[in-house]
């Protein structure tokens, strides 16, 4: 294989795309904040009253506000650390704070005065961005000219080297994002918040009101919204849950806007989008559609299914398995709109074209590279079913999952220093692996766990043999007997399920000692043998991506420049500005929505019966119609939620939606069911994103469940 490591300098055809900006759709793109001030003129043109320049700075207000909550995003909405998010972001709060005594998700939560606000899991964080700087430089200093795995290498010790640097001070988590698929990298620096707690949530068939039938639909007449709070040490610094610790002041916080929008008004949305694919190539978009997705749904239907067996006549795995079974469904169910969606806007056809065509103006060391890197995404290809099913097996249990951070936190922890230890198991994780530790006693059940198992490894054992991994073959054997009888014998076993058994191997782990004997770390330790032959191969192959996709990348800069168009850089966690408008969505022939949903519709749902059980407090709120302060004056009611047309993914849930000048206006937490694929294809007639409009917050928290003490605090006081 060659060595080449085609590295051009990228700078003019970024400035090219920049400039050309101004021919793409206002609708369309995730920038990032150093780019906006580049784009000041389509965005003024879009209707944007303030500086782009003052957005180019995530550090100082208004992004400053916005903040990574969980697996999404929320923003601070008062100087004493107030923090706005979706429900769904917040449910594993919730539930984890909900038993069958006092089911809280269900009856929903406010706490009385800040001493009743409840603690949240203990792996849950709030991370602050406080620092964003370009270290490309630095980190492909060591990796040019060498290929494979030795590229990734150099990229992988040159980021923990930053990371390291960057944490040396104390109180901030740092990490070194990748743009542009490794044509640029970026340090972040971030305090990250471990004392956060619940303060306000409504009740379930508000926050999530329509459930899965609803999810991903419009219209949509959900209260997605919880309120947390963060709190740090009296230092000021963050801290372990203490009831001695105080509200973290943040850096700036948001303004709840009096006022609504309507069709055509101005409107921005910030926050941390999870991973799009926009950029990726016509092969991997025919994987998507051909082989990955339609495995995705399969997987997550029978996950769902055993999750949903299991817990049919026992209430305490329903409420332990909560949170889990929401996240499975909203999963499957993104997974079959995002294949339809790519079917139904022709977008494999549509990107081969364009590739093939960017292919033809491309030559030299590029169109080489480009060559090589089709060569290495067919190796992935390959594996990507099994790997998938590895992914699950791990994220999808709680006490296996357990048993496996234990044993590869043993493996890494008895290397010499972090230097050389995989991340995420550094002694900066410690806290956070503990935490997930901790968590388990309420979120596993040992029926719910076996079943989830016996549908990924059945599944992984109909793999053909070049697949297969010695070791994983070992842990379960090769059929449907010998993993129930491997899975029974384990959790019949098994010590682990005690938070004590699991802190005490913990303290092993950490230091890199032998784990006191268990079945399950007997298990966990053969799957993790399996887990690093295929990480191996799958490093191997990362590096080679690492060194080839910015060829694919400068090609595709010059191509988008021809055609006038600019190039953002996939989604991947970093802080993103999305802008728009608000606009109706006409989906199909002779079908049409109007942008905004009204309390009418929760009306004409309801039917008392999960999932439109509107409780009883709200609908007769409804009924006396005093909606005085927060109505829709044209619409003459109170409004529920409203749909632009900003560029949103997965990670954007909770993200703060702002009006020309900056006023909190909505909370994102969906997208339409035509629009679920825009993480690989953008189509601008169906991409929209859904949000709670804040004044059916503000009046569901005057009243419904009032909570005037948060109302005062937000500056939107009750009448």
């Amino acid at each position: 294989m060659s060595t080449r490591t085609f590295r051009r300098p990228v700078v003019a055809a970024l400035a090219a795309g920049l400039a050309l900006s101004a021919t793409t759709h206002a609708d369309e793109g995730m920038w990032m904040p150093t780019q906006l001030p580049d784009i000041a003129k389509p965005m003024r043109e879009a209707g944007f009253r303030g500086r782009a320049e003052a957005l180019a700075d995530v550090t100082a207000p208004p992004l400053s506000a916005v903040v990574k909550v969980g697996g999404g995003t929320g923003a601070f909405v008062s100087p004493d650390g107030l923090l706005l998010t979706n429900h769904h972001v917040a449910y594993g709060v919730i539930q984890y704070n909900s038993s069958a005594e006092r089911n809280i998700i269900d009856g929903g939560f406010i706490a009385d005065g800040r001493g009743d606000e409840r603690p949240s899991n203990p792996d849950f964080r709030v991370l602050v961005t406080v620092g964003f700087d370009k270290v490309t430089d630095e980190v492909l200093s060591d990796a040019r000219g060498k290929t494979g795995r030795a590229y990734f290498d150099a990229v992988d010790a040159a980021s923990k080297r930053i990371v390291a640097e960057c944490e040396q001070g104390g109180d901030v988590r740092c990490s070194v994002a990748n743009m542009y698929y490794g044509t640029d990298f970026y340090r972040i620096r971030q305090l990250e918040l471990r004392d956060v707690r619940l303060v306000y949530a409504p009740p379930r068939a508000i926050g999530n009101y329509g459930d899965e039938i609803d999810n991903f639909m419009w219209p949509r007449h959900t209260g997605d919204f919880t309120l947390l709070r963060a709190y740090v040490g009296r230092d000021g610094k963050p801290a372990d849950y203490s009831t001695d610790n105080v509200p973290y002041a943040p850096p700036a916080h948001l303004q709840v806007a009096r006022s609504g929008l309507h069709a055509g008004d101005y409107a921005m949305l910030a926050g941390y989008p999870g991973t799009t694919f926009r950029h990726r190539t016509a092969a991997e978009f025919d994987a998507q559609v051909n082989r990955v997705l339609p495995q995705r749904v399969a997987v997550f239907d029978a996950l769902i299914d055993a999750v949903e067996s299991a817990g049919a006549d026992d209430a305490d795995i329903r409420t332990r398995y909560a949170s889990q079974l929401q996240s499975l469904k909203n999963n499957r169910k993104r997974a079959a709109g995002e294949l339809e969606g790519l079917l139904r806007s022709d977008a494999l056809r549509l990107r081969g074209e364009d590739e093939a065509a960017m292919l033809a103006a491309t030559t030299g060391e590029d169109a080489a590279g480009i060559a090589e890197l089709r060569a290495i995404l067919g190796q992935a290809d390959a594996a990507a079913v099994r790997d998938q099913l590895l992914t699950l097996v791990a994220s999808q249990t709680q006490l296996l999952r357990s048993a496996l951070l234990l044993e590869r936190l043993r493996i890494e922890s008895a290397k010499p220093d972090d230097a050389l230890r995989e991340t995420g198991y550094q002694r900066r994780d410690h806290a956070l692996i503990e935490g997930v530790l901790r968590q388990v006693q309420r979120r596993y059940a040992p029926a719910a766990e076996q079943a989830l198992l016996q549908v990924l490894v059945s599944r992984y054992q109909q793999l053909p043999d070049a697949q297969r991994l010695p070791a994983f073959d070992a842990a379960f054997g090769r059929t449907p007997d010998s993993l129930a009888k491997a899975l029974q014998t384990v959790y019949s076993g098994t010590r682990l399920g005690t938070e004590a058994e699991r802190l005490s191997r913990f303290a092993q782990a950490r230091e890199g000692q032998p784990l006191a004997s268990d079945p399950l770390l007997a298990l966990a330790a053969q799957i993790v043998a399996a887990q690093l032959d295929a990480e191996d191969a799958r490093k191997t192959r990362e590096g080679e991506q690492l060194r080839l996709r910015p060829a694919y990348m400068r090609a595709l800069f010059a191509w988008r420049a021809q055609q006038g168009r600019a190039v953002y850089p996939d989604a991947n966690g970093t802080l993103r500005v999305s802008y728009g408008k608000v606009e109706a969505l006409a989906p199909r022939d002779a079908v049409a929505y109007a942008p905004v949903t009204t309390v009418a519709g929760i009306v004409e749902k309801h039917t008392g019966q999960v999932p439109f059980d509107a409780p009883q407090p709200l609908l007769d709120a409804i009924a006396r119609g005093d909606f005085a302060g927060t109505d829709e004056a044209s619409l003459k009611t109170q409004p529920v939620n409203f749909l632009t047309n900003l560029d949103t993914t997965g990670g954007n849930s909770g993200s703060p939606v702002l009006n020309a000048r900056g006023e909190l206006v909505g909370l994102n937490f969906d997208s339409n069911w035509e629009s679920v694929s825009a993480s690989w294809w953008f189509d601008p007639r169906y991409k929209r994103a859904i949000h709670v409009d804040m004044r059916y917050m503000r009046w569901l928290m005057d009243k419904v469940y009032p909570a005037p003490a948060l109302l005062e605090e937000m500056g939107v006081p009750a009448r």
